[in-house]
């Protein structure tokens, strides 16, 4: 009974997210064409002896289905468990951003970026929560040799739903999704929005692969008598395949963790 009600409420996420996307696409530019995203992650999760830890990632993006390359991520931070469910972050990044017909030119901008996170976790017997809160610093150097910095907030709510295991343990099928709000402190405060559903397999104590949809939605705005007018929301589908390995410590003899293998970006 417990395992049904749980199996609703991950639904019922999927659905919420899948009417945002939806909802996000209303006023739209052209529709445009789906695209990829490759995620490689290795993690070093802390513990109840080694509170420390940490994790590195490297992402590339393609506007088309597998072709089309234009961005990339490379990003790595440390992590301090101030108990087991709840993990401080500071983390920083490179970011690129180029023309995928003319991968020769310079990049359209490249961004070096800083953030410092809390990350809340929930488990039940089945269903896994996360909360995650950020704060970015953000520094942009444009083709043209401008520069410009920026700040934003960033809130992720993460659901996971092991489907042959009570954990996600090595060979436990799981559900994932997300929602996740983008806010700009200087205004006009709603800036995205990404929507992510997807099914995941933890081969063993160290893999996890997930494959799954991201939609995300960029809203634009212009000034107008003082206010600010949405114009239209550019909103991307994507396919999202993801590789995570975690570094395991070695064991002590209080109980282990659970661990759930959440994209970093």
């Amino acid at each position: 009974m417990q395992h049904n009600v749980l199996s609703r409420i991950l639904l019922t996420l999927l659905a919420a997210a899948w009417c945002a996307a939806a909802h996000a696409q209303t006023p739209a530019n052209p529709v445009q064409p789906w695209g990829t995203w490759f995620i490689g992650t290795v993690q070093l999760p802390g513990n109840a002896t080694h509170k420390f830890g940490g994790f590195a990632e490297v992402q590339a993006r393609t506007n088309g289905l597998f072709k089309q390359y234009f961005y990339n991520e490379l990003k790595a931070g440390g992590s301090y468990d101030i108990d087991p469910n709840f993990t401080v972050t500071i983390a920083g990044g490179r970011y690129s951003t180029s023309d995928y017909r003319d991968l020769d030119a310079p990049p359209l901008n490249t961004e070096k970026r800083l953030w410092e996170q809390l990350t809340l976790t929930q488990y039940s017997k089945r269903l896994k929560l996360e909360h995650r809160y950020r704060i970015e610093q953000r520094w942009f150097n444009f083709r043209d040799d401008s520069t410009g910095f920026r700040q934003r907030f960033r809130y992720r709510l993460n659901a996971f739903l092991p489907l042959n295991n009570t954990t996600i343990s090595a060979g436990t099928v799981f559900l994932a999704a997300y929602n996740e709000i983008f806010l700009n402190p200087k205004g006009p405060v709603f800036e995205r929005n990404r929507v992510y559903g997807g099914v995941g397999y933890q081969v063993n104590s160290h893999v996890a692969v997930q494959i799954g949809y991201v939609n995300q939605a960029n809203y634009n705005y212009t000034a107008r008598q003082g206010q600010f007018i949405l114009q239209n929301t550019a909103a991307k589908n994507n396919i999202v395949m993801a590789f995570t390995y975690r570094i395991i410590r070695p064991s002590t003899t209080l109980p282990a963790v659970e661990k759930l293998p959440s994209q970093q970006d």
